[in-house]
C-alpha cells in the first residue's frame, strides 16, 4: 500500500483485481474502494498467504477454499461466482527450498484441478493467480540452472501441462505462444529484476470455451513495489 499499489488500482481502472499472497490477517489493514465489493481470505497463520478480490459487480455467491480441510487453512482460493462464469483466485502453495513441500504440492494440484473442472461443468471458468510454476523454458531466464528447483520441477511443470489439457487456456500464450523475456517475477537477490532475470509464474487461465472472447493479455512489468508484478487479462464476458 505505501509502494504505489492505490495509483496502480485507479489507473488501471479493472472490473476485478486478485491479489495474491497478501500477507493479512483480519482487521489489520482498512481497505475500501468506492465502487467496489472487497472479499478476503486470510490464513490462520499469520503473516502468510492469503488472497483478496476486489469487484465492482456483485457476484451472486462468494465461497473461500475449495471444501478440503486440509487445503483450506492458508487462505489460498476464492471463488466468484456470476450468471456465466466464475472468477477464482489461487495463490498455488510452494514447493520450497530443498523442494521440501513438494509433495503436498502435488495433492493440492490434483485437488485444485478437480475443483476448477467440477466448476468448468457448470460455468465458465476463470482463473487468476501465482501459481508458482514457470511452465516452459520460455516461462524463465534460466531453465538449465534452475531445472530442480521449486517453480521448475518436472513435477510442477506436469501438473499444468495437466491443467491446461483438462480445458483451460494460458491465456498470455494464447496471444503471445513464442515472446521470450516476459516475466512476473524476480528474485530481490542478485539484481534479478535490473536483469530481467525473472520466471513467468502469474497466469489468468480461462475454459478453453471462452477462447473466441479473450481480447488481450498483458504483463505490467515496469511496474514496481513488489517481488511480482501484474497481469492482466480482458475478455468480452456480455
Amino acid at each position: 500500500m505505501d509502494k504505489g499499489f492505490m495509483d496502480f488500482f485507479d489507473t488501471v481502472d479493472a472490473d476485478a483485481v486478485c491479489l495474491q499472497e497478501i500477507k493479512l490477517s483480519e482487521g489489520q489493514i482498512e481497505f475500501e474502494k468506492e465502487g467496489y465489493h472487497t472479499y478476503w481470505n486470510y490464513a490462520d497463520k499469520k503473516g502468510y498467504s492469503g488472497t483478496a478480490v476486489f469487484v465492482k459487480d456483485e457476484p451472486l455467491n462468494v465461497s473461500y477454499g475449495i471444501g478440503i480441510a486440509e487445503h483450506d487453512t492458508e487462505g489460498r482460493v476464492i471463488t466468484l461466482e456470476y450468471d456465466t462464469y466464475y472468477l477464482v483466485t489461487v495463490y498455488t502453495p510452494n514447493s520450497k527450498r530443498e523442494l521440501e513441500r513438494l509433495d503436498y504440492r502435488m495433492v493440492w494440484e490434483d485437488a485444485f484441478r478437480t475443483y476448477l473442472c467440477d466448476l468448468k461443468d457448470k460455468k465458465d471458468v476463470i482463473v487468476c493467480g501465482d501459481m508458482n510454476v514457470a511452465h516452459k523454458e520460455i516461462d524463465l531466464k534460466n531453465p538449465k540452472t534452475n531445472r530442480r528447483n521449486a517453480g521448475f520441477t518436472d513435477e510442477e511443470r506436469a501438473k499444468m501441462t495437466e491443467l491446461l489439457e483438462s480445458g483451460f487456456t494460458d491465456t498470455f500464450r494464447y496471444f503471445y505462444p513464442d515472446v521470450t523475456d516476459r516475466y512476473s517475477w524476480w528474485s530481490y537477490m542478485f539484481k534479478a529484476r535490473e536483469k530481467n532475470a525473472g520466471w513467468r509464474i502469474d497466469y489468468f487461465l480461462t475454459s478453453k470455451s471462452l477462447d473466441d472472447r479473450l481480447v488481450s493479455a498483458d504483463i505490467h512489468h515496469d511496474v514496481l513495489g513488489s517481488d511480482h508484478c501484474p497481469v492482466e487479462l480482458q475478455a468480452d464476458l456480455d
